[in-house]
């Protein structure tokens, strides 16, 4: 594996986490998110002003990037790859907001196995399309059902309520940081049961 010569010491350090990381080392990935949580964060917040939507893409950023840990070469700092997902992350969920695309219309997961949110508004749809959301909304609903009972309420209160983190929080008297984590579990279960489901139809 060639390295950067270029790289900063802080760059080297990463690269040492990622090749652990590689290995399947728990503490190595925590490791990573400590260090560019914040950082990560704070970009997506800048490109989007919504807190909460500005952690949901924080937590895919990194669920993408540590799911393709593998693909990383050295040719460049960890660093620079992990924004580089974010950002383009979060290009893709400004498009879709932009353009009225739900991942109702879209499906739970894109080509690259990327989590996406599902929002149950929609614009203005002739007859032919509000029939093809009404049958997405009504898979997307059977496929939340078969989570586990703690899952599937956390999925239904955050995504076709639309309750923020907090209130979800306040509301199933759980910690603030134990919702986020286990919405994460949630996604990624959801993400892929839509992925199983894609593959038996």
């Amino acid at each position: 594996m060639e390295v950067n010569e270029n790289f900063s010491k802080k760059a080297l350090e990463d690269l040492e986490l990622v090749e652990l990381a590689q290995k399947g080392d728990q503490v190595a990935y925590s490791k990573l998110l400590e260090r560019y949580r914040e950082s990560v964060y704070f970009t997506m917040l800048k490109m989007i002003k919504n807190a909460d939507d500005a952690e949901d893409l924080t937590i895919e950023a990194f669920g993408k990037a540590f799911n393709r840990i593998g693909q990383y070469s050295p040719n460049f700092a960890f660093s620079t790859w992990l924004f580089k997902i974010a950002s383009n992350n979060c290009i893709d969920f400004i498009r879709k907001k932009r353009v009225k695309v739900t991942s109702m219309d879209t499906g739970m997961t894109n080509s690259d196995g990327e989590v996406i949110y599902f929002d149950a508004s929609s614009d203005t749809l002739d007859p032919h399309e509000t029939m093809m959301q009404k049958q997405k909304v009504h898979a997307m609903r059977e496929i939340v059902s078969k989570l586990k009972p703690r899952y599937r309420e956390l999925i239904e209160k955050r995504y076709f309520e639309e309750l923020s983190y907090e209130e979800i929080a306040e509301e199933l008297n759980l910690p603030l940081g134990t919702v986020k984590a286990q919405l994460f579990r949630a996604r990624d279960f959801l993400s892929n049961m839509m992925e199983h489901q894609k593959h038996t139809l």
